[in-house]
């Protein structure tokens, strides 16, 4: 990447460096970080002396200090595991920083983005991350309690052996692949009875 940047005649200095080594800058010198897909791989130990929570732990001390009180970091990254991610957070936190993760689309596999929103200084809130709900759909909460809603009045309103209630009943075994018979005029009408 140093190369491309060197055959494009990119403005300002390049640095070459190991960031678990720590970040080598004066202190309070940057008012804000990104990182995008670099922090995860300090969890890595490419050598037998490679520690990853003294490489993490390094990194986000440096980072502290070298920037200036109420600024923020957002690292982007891609754990592979949620004892990955506790160990990130858990490093940045002993460093110094406040604030906490921020999940992009937490139900998908492939959009799935968490972003490591810091702060050094009185922490602020945290933005949200995005859903995959559209704006003019309305998230649908549940509430859970510890009660039963009983079948009857879950179902209020079919009454039991009634046409809409045959029909349900013959969806609901469509959908389970089960072979049924047509709906008719006939379906679910009253029946004389025999002796």
């Amino acid at each position: 990447m140093l190369d491309a940047a060197l055959d494009r005649d990119a403005e300002g200095d390049l640095l070459l460096g190991d960031m678990g080594q720590g970040i080598p800058f004066k202190p309070g010198s940057f008012d804000g970080c990104i990182s995008i897909s670099a922090v995860q791989w300090l969890c890595n130990a490419n050598k037998k002396s490679d520690i990853p929570a003294k490489r993490l732990y390094r990194f986000f001390s440096s980072l502290y200090s070298v920037l200036v009180r109420g600024a923020r970091a957002v690292l982007q990254l891609y754990p592979e595991n949620s004892e990955q991610l506790e160990l990130i957070t858990t490093q940045a936190i002993k460093a110094g920083f406040t604030g906490g993760v921020v999940v992009d689309y937490p139900n998908s596999a492939k959009a799935k983005k968490f972003y490591l929103c810091l702060f050094s200084g009185p922490s602020t809130f945290l933005p949200k991350g995005l859903n995959e709900i559209d704006e003019e759909e309305e998230a649908k909460e549940s509430t859970f309690t510890n009660e039963r809603v009983p079948y009857k009045i879950a179902r209020r309103g079919v009454v039991k052996k009634s046409r809409e209630w045959v029909l349900e009943k013959k969806d609901r075994c469509r959908r389970q692949g089960k072979e049924v018979r047509p709906d008719t005029q006939y379906t679910g009408r009253n029946r004389k009875p025999r002796f």
